[in-house]
């Protein structure tokens, strides 16, 4: 056998275990969806006073969508004298002036919404969401980032499963409101679907470790600070959080039946850019958990 013959035959049964090993991972969370999904999920009691809540609002050049999030979240079915809402603008256009003519009129309009803008980008969104628990009063952080439209009716599904003294994180599943703009945009939500509806189900229900995706989840600040606070040493923060979270002994929850509706990147670069992230985030948390790796550095975005 020539080299080159070899080289490709070793390239070819390298592909072959890769595809074996991602298939095997499939049907693993097919099985385990099929043996869970339908189990009762209730919380363990209910809170007789409702809790103290903050919901963060981290931005960054987001014009275009600001005001419906300001205008959606001010509409939450919970009691105006227990939720604090923070709007953390990173952003560096004229949000900055839109976010904080919005913030202002609300907040004559009688709703606890301040406006935070940092000196410098630190760390980037784990900065600003680490920068807002500094003056947030809130026993638990909801957070939604700027393109999520939560339902009213959010933390009166979510917030009970806290009475468990466990509970670190509650997530809810991303809904697409751009689910047919295109074909893009179609095999997405099916990608997401997949993900949401199949993976977080199974691996939640199962008792396996699944993570917090960065938005429409509600954190016990407790959890945050007792697993060393975010971090900006990784591209996926809410990735590294979860997992550091978890593995001190902390448990999450997954609300399927909760949808919090979200629109999907409509151009290729911009989805090409968000998977980059995701994907290279993801190796630098699994470097970073390996107590061997000494952790990658400070990210550049």
């Amino acid at each position: 056998m020539q080299p080159w013959q070899l080289a490709c035959l070793v390239i070819y049964c390298g592909i072959v275990i890769v595809l074996a090993i991602y298939g095997y991972h499939r049907f693993l969370m097919l099985r385990l969806f099929n043996k869970y999904h339908k189990t009762p999920q209730q919380p363990k009691d209910h809170f007789a006073q409702w809790p103290l809540v903050t919901v963060q609002l981290p931005i960054y050049n987001e014009f275009h969508v600001v005001e419906r999030l300001l205008e959606t979240v001010v509409k939450l079915d919970y009691p105006g004298e227990r939720l604090q809402i923070q709007v953390l603008d990173d952003s560096q256009d004229e949000t900055c002036k839109i976010a904080r003519a919005a913030v202002a009129r609300l907040a004559k309009q009688g709703f606890n919404i301040t406006y935070h803008k940092r000196n410098s980008r630190e760390g980037f969104k784990a900065g600003a969401l680490e920068a807002g628990l500094a003056t947030a009063s809130g026993e638990y952080i909801l957070i939604l980032d700027a393109d999520f439209l939560p339902p009213p009716s959010i933390l009166h599904q979510a917030i009970h499963y806290f009475t468990d003294s466990e509970i670190g994180m509650v997530q809810m599943r991303w809904g697409h409101l751009n689910r047919d703009y295109s074909l893009l945009t179609h095999i997405q939500s099916i990608f997401l679907d997949g993900h949401f509806v199949i993976e977080h189900t199974a691996r939640s229900r199962s008792g396996r470790f699944f993570n917090f995706n960065g938005t429409a989840g509600i954190w016990r600040k407790e959890a945050i600070a007792s697993a060393g606070g975010w971090q900006h040493d990784t591209l996926t923060e809410d990735l590294d959080l979860s997992y550091r979270a978890q593995l001190a002994g902390w448990k999450f929850v997954y609300l399927p039946e909760v949808e919090v509706p979200a629109e999907i990147p409509v151009e290729m670069n911009a989805f090409k850019s968000q998977q980059h992230r995701w994907t290279k985030g993801a190796v630098q948390v699994a470097k970073k958990s390996c107590p061997a790796s000494g952790g990658p550095r400070t990210p550049q975005k």
